[in-house]
Parts: C-alpha cells; structure tokens; sequence
C-alpha cells in the first residue's frame, strides 16, 4: 500500500492502450510502488489524493484491440478488486471536437459486429454504457473549466473542452474520412464523436463486474485525415495529458457511497 493511505481508502484502476497514455496517467500520482500479477503482468499503484478521498490507484498498459482489453480489464479487476474502473487515452476524432479536446464516453459502439449477407454487410452492433454514477460526474464537470487546472500553466487558458457523447469501437485504425469504416460510422453511428480500439472491449468486461463504476475518457489527438503530421506534432502526447487531467477531476469529484 502506498505510504500515507489509508487502510480503507477507495481502489480505482485506470487502463490504457499505449505508453504514452500510460505515462500521462501515472504523472497524477504520489509513491509509486510495483505489484506483479500471479500470471505475470506487471502493475503499478498509487495515491491520488482526491476532494472526498485518498485513492489507491492501480494501472496497467493493456495495449491495443477490443478482444485484449476485455480480457486484461478482467484480469485487473479481479487483482484489484475496485470500486471505480476507467479507460483513459487518446481517439481520433469524427466531428463536435478539435484536437486536444476530451471525450467521456456515454456509450460506444461496437461497430464491426453484423451480418455479410446477399445484401451486404448488415450491422449488429454492441452497445457498451457506461456506468450512471461516474457518467454524471463526468457530465457535470465537462460543464466546467476546473479540470484544466491540472494542464501546465500555458496550457490553462487554451480554448478546449470536454463534451459527453457516444464513440465508436472497432479493431481498424481509422485514418481517413474516405473510406469504408469511417462512412459505416457516419451513416449508421452519426451521434458518434470520435472512433477508437477499446471501448467495446472494455464495455464488455466491465458490465460483467457488478457494482463497479467505469467510464472511458479520451482526448482527441487527430481528426483522422493527416494523421502522421498531428502526429508529428506531438498530438497524441497532448491528447492523453489532456484526457488525463479530466480523467482526474472527475474521479476527484467522485464521492463513494
């Protein structure tokens, strides 16, 4: 246990995909210790001290794709055992955003699930909710610009913003609005913000854990065309701080009962 916590502190896990979404999380927190699972993953815990509690946060990289995440969040939960589940990381984005904005996920959509028929492809998606409680907070504090204040100083006073909306799950990187995936989303998805890997996945796994409270935050580090050159310009790095600190302030705000 991490020094200073206490014994009945609330356990959160917070997911990502890549590393660099896992090093814009592990910035929020204070003595970092190294837990290795039975089955040889490797996790970190730590003490976020929030509004209402001190957390003890576990996190792990999980890497890409909906099939590995669901299996790795079922694996961390069960180590865990949380009271609050997250996916923070970065997507590209479909419209509402611009780069470096932020996304909590209402819902997402796994839209590669359907029918190849005589008629074409027939969708059948799944739909993944994300849990009441930490989706209000989320909505309540996307209303606000406090979470900024975890951004550095010069990055306080940009103009960006956190909205609450559906996204998009599947196993493509989407990175062109001419094709095939993006015009699927577009004409059968069209309330969906953004696309991203592991969502669905992580959805899936989460629904099975009872009580826990989950919720997906992503920061928008492309909008699909020109990916190379945002991401050249260090945009994923931006994205995943930004997705970070919102992250943050909600499970801050976030009281358990």
């Amino acid at each position: 246990m991490p020094e200073n916590a206490n014994k009945n502190s609330p356990s959160a896990v917070i997911l990502t995909a890549i590393p660099l979404e896992y090093q814009a999380v592990r910035t929020h927190l204070l003595n970092i210790i190294e837990l290795i699972h039975p089955k040889g993953n490797v996790y970190e815990k730590g003490l976020f001290r929030g509004d209402y509690h001190d957390w003890q946060i576990g996190i792990a990289e999980v890497g890409a794709g909906n099939n590995t995440c669901a299996l790795q969040t079922e694996r961390a939960i069960n180590y865990f055992n949380p009271e609050v589940i997250l996916f923070v990381g970065i997507a590209g984005g479909i419209k509402d955003l611009n780069l470096g904005d932020v996304v909590a996920a209402e819902k997402a959509y796994g839209y590669e699930r359907g029918k190849v028929s005589s008629n074409g492809f027939m969708t059948r998606p799944e739909v993944g909710m994300s849990s009441y409680e930490i989706f209000e907070r989320a909505k309540a504090e996307a209303k606000k610009q406090t979470w900024k204040l975890r951004l550095p100083k010069k990055e306080q006073k940009k103009k960006l913003k956190a909205i609450t909306k559906p996204i998009a799950a599947g196993e493509k990187v989407v990175a062109a609005t001419r094709s095939e995936v993006y015009d699927l989303i577009h004409k059968i998805y069209n309330d969906t913000v953004a696309v991203e890997m592991e969502g669905s996945g992580f959805y899936t796994a989460c629904h099975a854990n009872g009580k826990i409270q989950f919720l997906i935050v992503r920061g928008i580090s492309d909008l699909l065309n020109n990916k190379s050159e945002t991401d050249a310009k260090g945009y994923q790095e931006i994205a995943a701080r930004n997705a970070s600190a919102f992250a943050f302030e909600v499970l801050s705000k976030f009281k358990i009962r």
